[in-house]
């Protein structure tokens, strides 16, 4: 026990001795770009993010015309995403995009924008509690969606479009699903009207999703129990080929 608490005791020195240099570093202007940059990036690949962050940042403002500040700015995001900070990540990357909007990594902070903001939407709450989706925040599936999206358009050759397509698929499927929670609130309590119209924003908004089958399955029925039998009988023809496209038999009844 007496060795254990003077190996804790001399590890809580080392990591004193460790910040104090740190932060004696940070203070001391002499210290240059080349040496904030590397001892920064040494700290990123130790996965000491904070230590990371401050760096970058110190740079930064200390050195904004630097060579190194480009590239800073750039990686305070993706640290900033690691540290799980989504909320400062996207401000980091819309800094980056709004100070080099030609910038060669437009693409990289777009990608990390992306990927931050599906974060918000998946915190450690909801990992945990997994909710109904009809109580998640969609914007910020929204806001994922429109950088994936940016970064596919504009930047059609990035190294990072494969994976944002990927993303963007998924995506699309949550916010139809969501959709289509909804209509099932509504049709649970019988608001035909509005789950028809749920059911159709998921089939129009959202073309080929997932929730595509579920969409058509929810517009008949709504659509019956409002008397509208010609617009039923156009969904179900609709429905019938729609699984047969994707060789999905139909329900036994």
């Amino acid at each position: 026990l007496l060795a254990t608490a003077i190996g804790l005791t001399s590890g809580c020195s080392w990591f004193s001795k460790n910040s104090d240099q740190d932060q004696a570093e940070l203070a001391d202007p002499t210290v240059s770009a080349a040496q904030l940059y590397d001892e920064a990036s040494s700290a990123m690949r130790r996965d000491d993010y904070g230590t990371a962050i401050k760096k970058f940042e110190t740079l930064e403002g200390r050195y904004p015309f630097g060579a190194y500040t480009e590239q800073a700015q750039l990686e305070v995001a993706y640290a900033y995403y690691k540290y799980n900070e989504p909320d400062s990540a996207i401000a980091a990357a819309d800094r980056y995009i709004q100070i080099h909007p030609q910038g060669k990594n437009v693409d990289y902070a777009l990608y990390i924008k992306g990927l931050s903001n599906m974060d918000r939407g998946d915190s450690l709450i909801n990992k945990i509690a997994k909710p109904n989706l009809a109580y998640r925040d969609q914007s910020i599936l929204h806001n994922a969606y429109a950088a994936f999206s940016e970064l596919v358009t504009r930047f059609p050759d990035s190294k990072y479009v494969d994976d944002a397509s990927v993303r963007l698929i998924k995506i699309r499927n949550d916010l139809a699903e969501h959709e289509i929670y909804v209509a099932r609130y509504y049709m649970k309590r019988g608001a035909w009207l509005a789950a028809a119209n749920r059911a159709q924003t998921a089939l129009s908004k959202y073309n080929g999703s997932t929730s595509t089958i579920p969409a058509l399955e929810i517009l008949i029925s709504a659509y019956k129990k409002l008397g509208l039998k010609t617009e039923a009988a156009d969904a179900e023809q609709i429905l019938k080929a729609t699984r047969a496209a994707n060789k999905i038999p139909a329900p036994k009844v």
